[in-house]
């Protein structure tokens, strides 16, 4: 039985709050980059990537995020434009409001839809656990059309859970043949509504040899600004997420996994009601687990295996397992082929991924394959 679980930073459109808060401060600090390397009176072929990718960040590329559509009144009409539309087409005679509506999503570069699906279909999974996507919908759209053209086969079934933040950051699941979901429970973590926060999804799945694995998928809380306050609410969700699969061993479920996207590394105080407190392993510890180890000087995320096995300073997506479901791991990976590295990795990664924009994700894809 092979899981996985992958953040995919949503499948063909991404609210435009999530874009505006990853640009909002990095803005003044491209212009000046790109000012000094124009001023180079002879470029490097590196120098000209990165005045595209400079291009492309600031907005003077053709391929910048733009929304859907726009709504605008003219000659007493409302009309909208679409991406590839020249003309105006005729909306309706509704109101007399004349001005412009920007659409909260933006769509996500065809490139990057395309290596989601390939980092998928070279794991291929029986179980794939998904964060951040924007409905079941969108899902299977995917599912139906795009893994194919990887040669993957469609997942058989699949389920999503909508959040109470309203920006499409929904969790999901998808199984194959032979893999049947018994029941989906879902578990309040949060003490409060917040702007990310999500319930604890339990999955109850029975498996081709009769084996049941129960399955928590989490998303904690990101950190914010007040650092120690985004702890303090994400140690909250760890403590219930403890006591949840305590709950579970107690009952003799001792087949279970809890995985998803944590937002802190795992020295993280925050983490530790899972990590140090129960007996879970995390699946970056087992012997089987494989990653390129990054010999550059990049020192920002995923640089797992840097150091040694299983060392990651910047972790933020889990696979953690049972003692008696890591006892059976036969092999066990992360894939972060499709991920831009911010400086100059020694990893690989894919040749189509070119830039930033066109990468897949900022989070790896984590996998497990159990003998059960």
């Amino acid at each position: 039985m092979k899981i996985a679980t992958f953040n995919v930073q949503n499948l063909f459109h991404r609210d435009r709050s999530l874009l505006e808060k990853l640009t909002k401060n990095l803005t003044a600090d491209w212009t000046i980059e790109l000012d000094e390397l124009m001023l180079e009176p002879s470029k490097s072929l590196n120098q000209q990537d990165r005045i595209r990718e400079l291009s492309f960040l600031i907005g003077f590329e053709k391929l910048s995020p733009r929304p859907y559509a726009i709504l605008r009144r003219k000659a007493g009409f409302l009309f909208m434009k679409g991406l590839s539309h020249s003309i105006y087409n005729k909306a309706g005679n509704l109101t007399d409001w004349n001005g412009w509506i920007k659409l909260q999503t933006v769509p996500i570069h065809p490139k990057s839809t395309l290596h989601k699906a390939q980092v998928i279909a070279n794991v291929n999974p029986d179980i794939l656990l998904l964060q951040e996507i924007e409905d079941r919908a969108s899902f299977e759209d995917f599912n139906q059309l795009i893994l194919p053209e990887f040669d993957c086969k469609p997942f058989n079934h699949s389920f999503v859970i909508q959040g109470n933040d309203m920006n499409s950051l929904e969790m999901g699941i998808a199984l194959r043949q032979g893999y049947n979901l018994k029941a989906v429970r879902t578990h309040d973590i949060n003490e409060v509504i917040n702007d990310d926060g999500k319930s604890l999804i339990e999955y109850e799945i029975s498996t081709p040899s009769k084996e049941t694995i129960w399955l928590l998928n989490a998303y904690l809380r990101k950190p914010t600004k007040d650092r120690k306050q985004s702890d303090k609410i994400r140690k909250k969700q760890v403590h219930k997420i403890a006591e949840v699969y305590k709950k579970l061993i107690a009952e003799g479920k001792t087949n279970v996994i809890i995985a998803g996207t944590f937002n802190a590394p795992s020295y993280c105080n925050s983490l530790s009601p899972l990590i140090q407190d129960t007996d879970l392993k995390d699946i970056t510890k087992h012997l089987s687990f494989e990653v390129d180890i990054d010999k550059g000087n990049d020192g920002t995320y995923f640089r797992l295996g840097a150091y040694r096995m299983g060392v990651n300073i910047k972790q933020k997506d889990y696979m953690l397992f049972s003692p008696a479901l890591f006892n059976k791991m036969k092999d066990s990976g992360l894939n972060r082929k499709a991920m831009w590295p911010e400086k100059h990795p020694q990893w690989s990664i894919y040749k189509s991924v070119s830039n930033r924009n066109v990468a897949a994700s900022e989070h790896p894809l984590v996998w497990g394959n159990i003998n059960l």
